[in-house]
C-alpha cells in the first residue's frame, strides 16, 4: 500500500502538470499523511537540511563556469580547435561535434549548455556543408550525453549526494565510460555519413592546427587542472567547481578578454536560475528520501527484485530498464533524486560497486534527456536550431541506439568500467 500511495501520489500530481519539485513535495505530504506523521514543521525541516549540503555547492559553481565558458569565448576556441583537428576528414563537422563535446563536458558538466553551445556553434556549419539537419541535430543531441558523464559532472555530484558516494572516485570512474560514448557515437556517425555526398574543407595547414591548440591551450589546461588536483587529493569536488568559476573567468576577462563586466550580471542571474530549479528538486526530493527510509520501502525492492538477486548482471539489467522507462517521462535529476534512495540498498545488497553502478545510473539517466518526450536536450537542441522536435527525435534515434549499445556492454562486462576506476582512484 505504501508503494502505491508513494507512486499513485506522484504519477498523479505529475498528470496534473504540477511542477515536479512541487510534485515531489505534494508526495512528501501524501506518505506522511499514510504514516500517520504528518507535521509541517518536519516537512519545512526536511526541505531545508535537504539543500543544506557543503557538497552540492558545487552545483552553483560549475553551473556559473559554464555560463562564462560559452560567453568568454573558451567554447568557440575548443571547437575551432576540434574543427582545425579533424574537420577535414569527410563529415568532418560531425567529429569535431564529438570532439568537442568530450573536451566541452570536462569544462562544465552540463548536458544542456554544451548541447545549446554546440548547437549553435555547429549546426549551421553541418547544414550549410550539406549535411542533413535532421541528423547533424540528433547527433549533436546525442553528443550531449557525455556532459553528464565526463567530469566535472552535474549529476555525479546529486547522485553522489543523495546515496553518500564518493564524488571524487565517481568523477575519475566516468571518464572511460564517457569517451566510450563518444567512440561509439563517431562510429555511428562514420557509417551513416558515406551515404552523404558531402565534399570536406581542405585540411588545415600544420601551422593552422598549432595557432588553433594555442587559443585553445588556456581552456584545455582547465580539466587537467581539476583531474590532477581530484586524483591527488589537492582539492574536494565543491573546491574543484569554485577554481573551475574562478580560472574560467580569468581567462575570459584577462587572457581572451570577450567578456566584459557589464556581461557579468547576466551570467549570475541565469546560472542563479538554473541552480535555484536544481537546489529545490534537491531540497523537495529529500523530504520522499527521508520518508523512503521510515516507510522502509527498500526493503520492498529487496523483495521485489529477490528473484534477480542471485546474479548482479541480471538485476542490473532489470533496473537499467526501469530507468529507461523513468528516463522517458522524468528529467534527470529528479529521477537521481527519487530513484537512488530506493535503488542503493538493493545495489548493496547484492554487492555492487556503489561507484560501477552510479556510473551505470548517471550514463542511463543522461541518454534519457534526449529520449522523447520529455528528452530536455532535445528541446535545447530543436529550440536553439530552429527545428521541429519530430525531425531531432527522428535524427537522435541511431545515436541514442549506440548509447544504449555501451551502456548494456558496461552491465556485461565491468571491467570496462571497473579496471580504468581503480587506475584512476589508485
Amino acid at each position: 500500500m505504501t508503494v502505491f500511495i508513494f507512486l499513485g501520489s506522484l504519477l498523479a500530481a505529475m498528470a496534473l502538470g504540477i511542477p515536479i519539485a512541487y510534485a515531489l513535495l505534494a508526495t512528501g505530504a501524501a506518505l506522511m499523511w499514510h504514516l500517520d506523521l504528518f507535521d509541517a514543521q518536519i516537512l519545512a525541516q526536511n526541505v531545508i537540511n535537504g539543500a543544506d549540503s557543503f557538497p552540492l555547492l558545487a552545483v552553483p559553481f560549475f553551473m556559473l563556469a559554464g555560463e562564462i565558458m560559452n560567453v568568454g569565448g573558451l567554447s568557440q576556441r575548443i571547437v575551432n580547435f576540434a574543427l582545425a583537428l579533424v574537420g577535414h576528414i569527410k563529415g568532418g563537422l560531425g567529429y569535431v561535434a564529438i570532439v568537442a563535446a568530450c573536451l566541452l563536458s570536462a569544462l562544465s558538466g552540463s548536458a544542456v549548455a554544451d548541447a545549446a553551445a554546440l548547437t549553435a556553434l555547429l549546426l549551421p556549419m553541418m547544414t550549410k556543408a550539406g549535411h542533413d539537419k535532421a541528423r547533424s541535430g540528433g547527433l549533436i543531441a546525442a553528443c550531449g550525453v557525455i556532459g553528464p558523464v565526463i567530469p566535472p559532472s552535474i549529476g555525479f555530484v546529486i547522485f553522489g549526494v543523495a546515496a553518500n558516494v564518493s564524488i571524487s572516485k565517481l568523477f575519475l570512474a566516468g571518464i572511460v565510460p564517457g569517451l566510450l560514448i563518444g567512440a561509439a557515437l563517431w562510429l555511428t556517425w562514420m557509417i551513416l555519413v558515406r551515404k552523404e555526398q558531402i565534399v570536406p574543407p581542405a585540411r588545415k595547414s600544420r601551422q593552422e592546427v598549432l595557432v588553433a591548440m594555442r587559443e585553445a591551450t588556456w581552456a584545455l589546461l582547465l580539466p587537467v587542472i581539476i583531474l590532477v588536483g581530484l586524483r591527488f587529493g589537492v582539492f574536494t569536488p565543491t573546491e574543484a567547481a569554485v577554481v573551475a568559476a574562478v580560472y574560467a573567468f580569468f581567462v575570459a576577462t584577462v587572457v581572451y578578454r570577450e567578456l566584459n563586466l557589464r556581461q557579468l550580471y547576466a551570467i549570475f542571474v541565469t546560472a542563479a536560475k538554473t541552480t535555484a530549479i536544481i537546489m529545490f528538486l534537491v531540497a523537495a526530493a529529500m523530504v520522499s528520501a527521508w520518508l523512503i527510509t521510515v516507510a522502509d520501502l527498500p526493503s520492498k525492492m529487496i523483495a521485489l527484485l529477490q528473484p534477480f538477486m542471485g546474479s548482479p548482471t541480471l538485476l542490473l539489467i532489470a533496473i537499467m530498464l526501469l530507468c529507461m522507462a523513468v528516463g522517458t517521462a522524468m528529467d534527470m535529476t529528479p529521477t537521481i533524486l527519487i530513484l537512488t534512495p530506493v535503488l542503493m540498498p538493493v545495489i548493496k545488497q547484492a554487492g555492487i560497486d556503489p561507484v560501477y553502478f552510479g556510473v551505470l545510473f548517471i550514463i542511463n539517466n543522461s541518454i534519457g534527456l534526449i529520449t522523447p518526450p520529455v528528452g530536455t536536450v532535445l528541446n535545447t537542441v530543436a529550440g536553439v536550431g530552429r527545428m521541429k522536435m519530430d525531425e531531432v527525435t527522428r535524427g537522435v534515434l541511431p545515436f541514442m541506439l549506440a548509447e544504449f549499445a555501451v551502456l548494456f556492454l558496461m552491465v556485461l562486462f565491468p571491467p570496462l568500467v571497473t579496471v580504468p576506476m581503480r587506475w584512476f582512484t589508485g
